[in-house]
């Protein structure tokens, strides 16, 4: 997670670093973000709770709600632990104007440049930053938006150079600093850090498009493993898992993997989606159940009952799996089961 971090420092250029940290650190524990990013300039996420957290667990720098509030409760976190917040919809600007602040706090203000999920038209900012300048209780105003296609900026539906655009003409005439950079945007468009960038799954170590991580000099911050339970030696036309999808080609052995969907692996993952057993590419057979799931050990005879699996991480990237299955690594990453082990390792080596 350090040296995820060092490189979206890298690419940033003189702009602050906020760590995305949503969904728990995109499954990899609030605690863990801490240590890993202790070198961020500020944090990003979307949970109030999660937010106080970080402040319980001693961060004293900045704490970023993605989404802002949505209650006068939420409001009041802001205020009583020095959040800042968004403010993406006139709701949210109201209720800042109805209830007074304990504390002076950073509002960013969401432009919706194209993504068409949250913000305000690029028409309508000039006169929410007016209301909001207007407010005692706001410090600072940051504008900030989000790209929906950094990672395809010809995208001939939403093109990100006319987000850009749209982004610059509502930032026009007033005195705001500016935030566009996620980590597509980051990594491939440097030229767009301006006051902060706000990374995300690179700094767990997947790819956010175009190259692979490690293409871009990310590592895994996750590696899922698990053990061989059992071994199966079938012959040709035998049947393995629910719906019998997978028909034994020849005579073959099959290891069980204690893991499933309830672990957090994607249960459509479809036959030969990719397996390390005892470090060792294999391929998946057979239907993902709840606590299993099968794996062809044709490429390691050796293999029997006891033998590491990795699921993906260290010599398996996440975003191969995912595409295997259809999906994208920051769904596995998110999707790991609270029942799964953790064991955490640090390198020796402080980056």
């Amino acid at each position: 997670m350090r040296a995820n971090l060092a490189v979206a420092k890298a690419h940033a250029g003189a702009a602050s670093v906020w760590a995305v940290v949503k969904a728990n650190a995109y499954g990899h524990g609030l605690a863990n973000a801490l240590r890993g990013f202790d070198a961020a300039d500020g944090m990003a996420l979307v949970e109030p709770d999660a937010a106080v957290r970080l402040r319980e667990l001693g961060w004293r720098k900045p704490v970023l709600l993605l989404e802002g509030f949505f209650d006068r409760q939420d409001v009041e976190t802001v205020s009583t632990h020095s959040l800042d917040t968004v403010v993406h919809c006139r709701e949210q600007l109201a209720m800042l104007e109805a209830f007074p602040l304990r504390n002076r706090i950073d509002v960013h203000l969401k432009i919706n440049s194209g993504m068409n999920r949250l913000g305000f038209r690029p028409d309508e900012i000039a006169a929410v930053h007016a209301r909001l300048r207007a407010l005692p209780g706001v410090r600072q105003i940051v504008l900030v938006t989000h790209f929906a296609n950094a990672d395809d900026e010809a995208n001939p539906a939403m093109p990100m150079a006319e987000q850009v655009r749209r982004t610059r003409l509502a930032a026009a005439g007033l005195d705001a600093p500016l935030s566009m950079c996620n980590s597509a945007a980051d990594l491939l468009h440097a030229e767009l850090a301006e006051r902060w960038v706000r990374p995300g799954v690179m700094l767990y170590g997947g790819t956010p498009g175009v190259k692979t991580a490690a293409q871009f000099g990310l590592r895994p911050a996750m590696t899922l493993t698990s053990r061989l339970i059992a071994v199966q030696q079938i012959v040709a036309g035998d049947a393995v898992g629910y719906g019998s999808r997978f028909l034994a080609p020849r005579a073959m052995r099959i290891g069980v993997i204690a893991c499933g969907y309830a672990d957090g692996y994607p249960r459509h993952a479809p036959d030969g989606a990719p397996v390390l057993v005892d470090g060792i590419r294999c391929a998946l057979a057979g239907r993902v159940s709840m606590d299993m799931m099968t794996v062809d050990l044709s490429a390691a005879p050796a293999a029997g009952p006891g033998s590491e699996v990795t699921l993906w991480g260290a010599g398996l990237p996440v975003d191969e799996v995912a595409q295997a299955a259809g999906t994208i690594g920051y769904e596995l990453m998110c999707a790991v089961a609270p029942r799964v082990a953790v064991a955490v390792r640090e390198d020796e080596q402080k980056q």
